[in-house]
């Protein structure tokens, strides 16, 4: 018996195609890698100088919030202390003015008489009752004067300064103090009513 193979005959295929040939590397030139090294500077520092002014953009508002802090501080106690020292002066306005009426009444107690009219006046004539206190010494002094009043108890008061004076009828309370007057004064000029 045989052992016989058959033999079968390798095909036979056209060889590949060769490779494609590489293209020749060719190494930058001198001038070359100058223009490359340049253009990456140029970028490299256009991209540093956008970054850096950014940055200093960022650092020149912080700096000026701050600075704006500082200055919001400093103004914030100034202006309490513009307003204490007009409040100051104000009251020393009131005291120099009260000081030289309550001589004025003394001199000329006419003055006094037409303050004390004018307050009747504004409490009206239809009270059955109206009490009218004075410093004592402006009620002596004024007394003579008053008589002829209808339905006004005049009383000393020692608590009023010289100038000064209450009025008190049914529904009415005048408060004739000089500081109360010089006070209103004051208040109607800072709301522009003396305009």
């Amino acid at each position: 018996m045989s052992d016989a193979v058959r033999w079968a005959a390798p095909e036979l295929a056209p060889p590949p195609p060769p490779p494609p040939p590489q293209p020749e590397r060719h190494m930058p030139s001198v001038e070359e890698v100058q223009a490359i090294e340049e253009a990456a500077y140029a970028e490299g520092y256009a991209r540093g100088h956008a970054e850096g002014a950014a940055a200093g953009q960022a650092e020149i508002r912080r700096i000026a919030a701050q600075m704006e802090g500082i200055l919001d501080a400093f103004t914030r106690p100034l202006a309490r202390l513009d307003a204490e020292v007009g409040d100051a002066l104000g009251d020393l306005a009131v005291r120099i003015a009260g000081a030289l009426l309550g001589r004025s009444y003394a001199a000329e107690p006419e003055l006094l008489e037409t303050l004390v009219r004018e307050a009747l006046e504004i409490a009206g004539s239809d009270h059955r009752q109206v009490e009218l206190r004075l410093h004592p010494d402006d009620l002596a002094m004024l007394t003579p004067q008053l008589l002829t009043l209808e339905g006004v108890r005049m009383s000393g008061d020692a608590t009023l300064a010289r100038g000064d004076l209450r009025l008190h009828a049914d529904s009415v309370r005048i408060d004739g103090s000089l500081s109360a007057r010089l006070n209103a004064a004051l208040q109607k000029i800072a709301a522009g009513g003396d305009r």
